[in-house]
């Protein structure tokens, strides 16, 4: 009985010992958590913005037929390239040589016309210099006339008192009045004819200007002829289709055989010039007075470099510009189309094809970096784990501003050096000791 009693001292004495012994190690604290943490990294940091695009050929013509008629062939491959110039499409030209013809005909009827109206304007001025050179006779008849007559009557006025006191015959006054009066009737026939001639001049002067009408008659009708002529062979030529420009030749609309007219809704083709080609995206209104007043500003750039990434998520190797803005604002949508140009030596953009545009729109000073995955979303509050000096935890509210590849640009809530937690964020606690984990060079803040 004391020997079982002794035993049972024994094993309480021991249990007492042993939960002394395991007291201390139950209260000692854990070790601080071991994380990874990157400094605050301070730079110059260009700010890019993406906007959803479409691709649109630097110039895209549809091709139409000036003439109506059937088609009778096509001189093209269907989405081959195409030289201005090129034969694309023939309409029958068989009516339109057959008017040209009649055009070319009338022409030479008219020209025949004009040539015997200017030879009826040179007989003309021919009968006009004859009557005037008449007109002249006439009148310097009448001046011979009137000197004879002007003769016989100081003739008869001599005789006449010789007469009554004998010195002269009777026979002899008689003789001088009638001669007076022959010449009186000689003058009078005299300027009649006078007058004849002058009537024949005016006669022949008005036949000259209807001769010189029918002649301005015939130059038009000439004139006429000639434009005539020049529509027909414009619409000879028209039967061709020719490509106004160069660049790719889209499928063809119409078939060989159809009667094909201008009036016509749809056009045979159409061909675009890809090289380059235009990106047409459209962009806020917001984003489109910033660029209004850098534009009204002579001291600022106007050069804006464009990024084009593809529908496979490439990037086109070749950088584009920014060319024009849109003069008005999409009031459905608040947004100002934009367009851009991108050289396309081997046509490898095609129109319609979809394509983000990337553009940098500022550079933002001194701006403070950290990596995204340094920052925790808490019920849309951004929070960053910092460590301090003495290596314990602080949880900060920041200010995230934009994103720069795998960084943010914190906006507000840390300082250039600052230590921030990149990894283990999730397991620590304000005022936390944290133990760090080195770090590769590669992975430090300035990775973009």
């Amino acid at each position: 009985m004391i020997d079982r009693r002794s035993l049972l001292v024994a094993v309480a004495l021991g249990a007492a010992v042993a939960a002394c012994g395991d007291r201390p190690r139950a209260a000692a604290p854990p070790p601080p958590p071991i994380v990874k943490a990157e400094p605050v990294v301070e730079r110059d940091v260009p700010i890019s913005a993406e906007w959803v695009g479409t691709l649109v050929g630097y110039v895209s013509a549809q091709i139409r037929p000036r003439v109506s008629g059937h088609l009778t062939s096509q001189n093209y491959t269907e989405g081959a390239v195409v030289k201005t110039g090129d034969l694309l499409f023939q309409v029958d030209p068989r009516p339109y040589q057959v008017a040209l013809d009649q055009a070319e005909a009338q022409l030479l009827q008219a020209q025949s016309q004009l040539s015997q109206a200017k030879a009826q304007v040179t007989a003309s001025q021919a009968q006009v210099e004859q009557a005037l050179a008449k007109v002249a006779q006439s009148e310097a008849e009448v001046t011979k006339t009137a000197a004879d007559q002007r003769r016989t009557e100081l003739d008869v006025a001599r005789y006449t008192p010789l007469a009554q006191r004998g010195s002269v015959s009777q026979q002899e006054l008689d003789n001088a009045v009638q001669n007076n009066l022959a010449n009186i009737a000689s003058v009078a026939a005299a300027r009649a004819s006078v007058q004849n001639a002058q009537a024949n001049v005016s006669n022949t002067r008005a036949a000259l200007e209807k001769a010189q009408a029918d002649v301005k008659t015939q130059e038009a009708n000439v004139a006429a002829a000639r434009a005539a002529v020049a529509n027909a062979k414009l619409n000879l030529g028209y039967a061709r289709v020719l490509a106004p420009i160069s660049g790719v030749a889209g499928f063809r609309v119409a078939n060989i055989g159809d009667y094909v007219s201008p009036n016509d809704q749809n056009p045979l083709t159409t061909v675009s010039q890809v090289d380059p080609i235009y990106a047409e995206f459209p962009i806020s209104e917001q984003r489109a007075l910033a660029l209004f007043r850098q534009l009204a500003d002579p001291r600022a750039s106007r050069d804006f470099e464009l990024e084009l990434i593809l529908a496979d998520g490439s990037a086109y190797p070749s950088r584009g510009r920014a060319v024009a803005l849109d003069r008005q604002v999409d009031v459905t949508t608040g947004t100002v189309l934009a367009r851009g140009v991108f050289p396309n030596p081997g046509n490898v953009l095609r129109p319609g094809q979809y394509a983000k545009v990337r553009a940098v729109v500022e550079v933002k000073k001194n701006a403070l970096l950290v990596p995204q995955r340094a920052v925790q979303d808490v019920q849309g509050v951004r929070q960053i784990a910092v460590i301090r000096p003495d290596d314990t935890v602080e949880l900060r509210v920041v200010k995230v501003d934009a994103r720069v590849d795998t960084l943010y640009v914190i906006a507000e809530g840390l300082k250039p050096g600052e230590r921030v937690i990149v990894e283990g964020g999730d397991r620590v606690r304000p005022g936390q000791k944290v133990r760090l984990a080195p770090t590769a060079p590669a992975e430090s803040g300035g990775r973009r």
